[in-house]
């Protein structure tokens, strides 16, 4: 079995992201680049299944500039057997994303797609959805546990009402929930090997595919500060403020 799971470069959760010069999209200089948190939660769950099913491959798939091949080094470290990276230095958009990783399946024929529900930069959160409509592939999103047996993945997924259960038969596609699993660090034996593992680089133009953007961002600009709160002395004050002021009661 060969299983793809997708993986995002994304700037460190704990990085203060300022709006660029032109207004346009957050300033990239200074910033800690890491795997996209749902994305580790993906490799790792892929890792699960090829543990449990011998003679699984887990393949790595990127889509960014040049220097996403660290993130893609880290999954290799953690134990994927080989990366691939489509190189490109705008951002795409989830339909360009989910077009390119069409072309892929195309070509290498994977039987299970592994992907993080959602990208913590823009938090789009529809790369699996259209992807999964492009190949005719059935999905189950937001997994919090997943079973492969019998050519079908049985799936629970976490809903507004508490869980559901869904059978799924392969090809198909699951993106990764945070309670899906706790992804494991690279030990430094899988360090030294990933440096010797494939790595394939692939320019977005050779895909042949349209990648233009949709979608043009005019402006970003940050919220407005919060006024300080405010303290009453009593429940009468408070009342009277309410009803007063804010016109609420």
């Amino acid at each position: 079995m060969k299983i793809f799971v997708t993986v995002k470069r994304v700037p460190d959760t704990e990085t203060q992201l300022k709006i660029n010069a032109a207004g346009t999209d957050f300033a990239t200089d200074g910033i800690k680049w890491v795997v996209n948190p749902f994305d580790e939660i993906a490799i790792e769950e892929g890792l699960r299944i090829k543990e449990k099913h011998a003679g699984t491959e887990v393949v790595l798939v990127s889509i960014g500039p040049k220097t996403a091949q660290e993130q893609l080094r880290t999954g290799l470290a953690m134990g994927a057997d080989r990366a691939i990276l489509v190189v490109s230095d705008e951002n795409l958009e989830p339909l360009a994303v989910a077009r390119v990783l069409q072309k892929l399946v195309d070509q290498e024929k994977p039987d299970f797609i592994v992907m993080g529900k959602q990208a913590v930069d823009y938090d789009h959160n529809c790369a699996g959805q259209m992807l999964a409509e492009l190949l005719g592939w059935p999905q189950a999103t937001f997994a919090s546990k997943v079973e492969l047996a019998d050519g079908k993945a049985t799936v629970t997924r976490e809903v507004d009402g508490g869980l559901e259960t869904l059978a799924v038969t392969l090809p198909a596609i699951v993106t990764a929930d945070l309670r899906l699993n706790e992804p494991r660090y690279a030990s430094l034996p899988g360090i030294m090997k990933a440096r010797k593992k494939e790595l394939k680089e692939i320019p977005v133009a050779d895909l042949g595919i349209d990648v233009a953007p949709r979608v043009r961002i005019v402006k970003l600009e940050n919220p407005e500060k919060r006024a300080a709160g405010r303290k009453v002395e009593s429940v009468q004050e408070l009342l009277k403020v309410l009803h007063d002021e804010a016109k609420v009661i």
